[in-house]
C-alpha cells in the first residue's frame, strides 16, 4: 500500500524533530535542580521586590519626618519604628537596600566586563599589550583600595554615586583578569581559533566573538559573586562615611547610624543588618549553585 503525496506530506510534517538541549537549558536545569539555587534565587527575587515595590505599601517616604514620633519602636503607624530624626525606619531601610543593590549589581557588571576585556587582550596579544595590562593589574593589586576610595570620598557627593560605582569596580577586576588571561592563552591554541585566524578574521572580532563567549561560565559566576563583594565593600566604605553620601542612604550609612542606638533602640540597627545578611547570603547561594551548574564534573550538579 502506497501513501499519497498529501498523506506523505502530513507524515513528514508530523514528524517530531529531536534536538539536543542547548547549554543554557542544561545549566538552568542544573541550577534550579539544586535546592540552594532555588532558595537563593527565590530570596533574591523577594529582596528586589521588597526594595522596589515595598515602598509603595507604606505611606511614609524616606525623606519624610514624623515630628511626633522620635525613636519610637515598631507600631501600626511605623512598621519598623522610627529614627532619632523621626524618619520611618521601614522607608529608609528599603531606600538603602535599593541603593546597595544597584551599586552592587553595576559594580559587579562593570568589573567583570573590564576583567573579561583586559584579560582576553592580555592573553591574546603576548607582546607589549600583555606586559602593559599585567603591569596595571599588579599595580592595582598592591594599591590600598580602601585608602584611595577614602581620599576620593569628597567627590562622591549627592547625585554622584555613579562615580563611586566606577571607582569601586576599578578595584574588583584584577584577579579575574589574570584567570581570563591564562584561559585565553589556552583557548588561543584551540582549532576553532586557529581556523578563524587562518581565514583572516580580525583579532578583535575573534576576541569578542569566540574567546569571551567561551569564558561565559567563569564570567557569569564571577559577576554573581562580585555582587556580594561589591555590596559588602560599599557597606564598609559607607559605614565609615567614604561611600554613599548624605542625603542619600545605603546599607552602610544606615548601619553606621543604627549602631549608635542599637543597645536601647535595636530596631534602628537589626532590621537593616538582617536584610544585609539575607541579601548577601542569597547572592552567595546563587553564585555557588551557578558554579556547580556550569561544572559538568560537579556531584551536586549531577
Amino acid at each position: 500500500m502506497t501513501l499519497s503525496e498529501e498523506e506523505l506530506g502530513e507524515d513528514l510534517t508530523g514528524t517530531r524533530e529531536l534536538r539536543a538541549p542547548s547549554r543554557g537549558r542544561i545549566v538552568a536545569r542544573r541550577f534550579f535542580g539544586s535546592r540552594q539555587g532555588r532558595i537563593g534565587f527565590a530570596v533574591l527575587v523577594l529582596m528586589f521586590l521588597l526594595a522596589f515595590a515595598g515602598p509603595m505599601l507604606s505611606p511614609w517616604s524616606y525623606t519624610d519626618k514624623d515630628f511626633t514620633a522620635f525613636l519610637q519602636p515598631p507600631s501600626a503607624a511605623h512598621w519598623f519604628g522610627t529614627l532619632q530624626t523621626g524618619a520611618d525606619v521601614y522607608a529608609v531601610t528599603l531606600r538603602g537596600m535599593q541603593k546597595s543593590l544597584v551599586v552592587g549589581l553595576l559594580a559587579a557588571l562593570v568589573s567583570t566586563a573590564l576583567a573579561a576585556v583586559a584579560g582576553a587582550f592580555a592573553g591574546y596579544f603576548p607582546g607589549w599589550t600583555d606586559r602593559a595590562v599585567s603591569w596595571v593589574t599588579d599595580l592595582l593589586l598592591v594599591l590600598p583600595a580602601f585608602l584611595i576610595l577614602a581620599i576620593m570620598s569628597p567627590l562622591f557627593g549627592a547625585g554622584k554615586w555613579v562615580l563611586f560605582v566606577l571607582m569601586l569596580a576599578l578595584f574588583l577586576w584584577m584577579v579575574t583578569s589574570k584567570i581570563v588571561r591564562g584561559m585565553t592563552i589556552s583557548l588561543k591554541r584551540r582549532e576553532f581559533i586557529q581556523a578563524a585566524r587562518f581565514m583572516g578574521v580580525p583579532p578583535i572580532t575573534i576576541i569578542f566573538r569566540h574567546v569571551i563567549p567561551n569564558l561565559s561560565s567563569l564570567l557569569i559566576v564571577d559577576a554573581t559573586l562580585n555582587v556580594s563583594a561589591a555590596i559588602l565593600t560599599e557597606t564598609s566604605l559607607s559605614y565609615f562615611g567614604f561611600g554613599i553620601q548624605p542625603p542619600d542612604v545605603s546599607f552602610g550609612t544606615l548601619i553606621a547610624d543604627g549602631s549608635r542606638t542599637a543597645v536601647y533602640a535595636p530596631w534602628t540597627f537589626w532590621f537593616v543588618a538582617g536584610l544585609l545578611v539575607i541579601t548577601v547570603l542569597a547572592v552567595n547561594l546563587i553564585g555557588d549553585s551557578l558554579r556547580d551548574a556550569f561544572d559538568p564534573t560537579s556531584a551536586r550538579a549531577r
